[in-house]
């Protein structure tokens, strides 16, 4: 399932992510363990991978429902707004919490800055939907 947050015009994509995939393969079908974008105001890290083919799990289609898009922001936290309750609720159901935690669907980029997300080994997007 692809999803966006929102029908909103982003504006320019000026905020580099560096994406550090732990495993790439399940995600990408590729073997480069780093990926580097630009995003734009208003995106979140989810839409970011998506829309350039990184697979993160979203169980949920991206509405902060679950905890499978769990990742680490491990560089520019301050590009974001902090995780409101109901993120961090969610992401407490998460394996793997570190300080960083984060949910790709709630990280939303707000400033600009580097930022560098980390998707630990065990987010694959093991079954994919097949069209029908």
């Amino acid at each position: 399932m692809h999803m966006k947050a929102s029908d909103n015009d982003l504006g320019p994509e000026i905020v580099p992510v560096k994406f550090i995939l732990e495993d790439p393969e399940p995600l990408t079908g590729k073997h480069e363990k780093e990926i580097d974008l630009k995003a734009a105001i208003g995106e979140s890290i989810l839409e970011l991978a998506l829309d350039h083919g990184i697979n993160i799990e979203h169980a949920c289609g991206g509405v902060c429902a679950c905890s499978t898009c769990h990742v680490y922001i491990d560089k520019g936290e301050d590009c974001f707004d902090e995780a409101d309750d109901e993120e961090l609720d969610r992401v407490d159901e998460a394996p793997g919490v570190e300080l960083s935690s984060r949910l790709a669907c709630q990280a939303i980029v707000k400033r600009e800055g580097n930022i560098q997300v980390r998707i630990p080994q065990w987010n694959r997007n093991a079954v994919k939907e097949v069209p029908h």
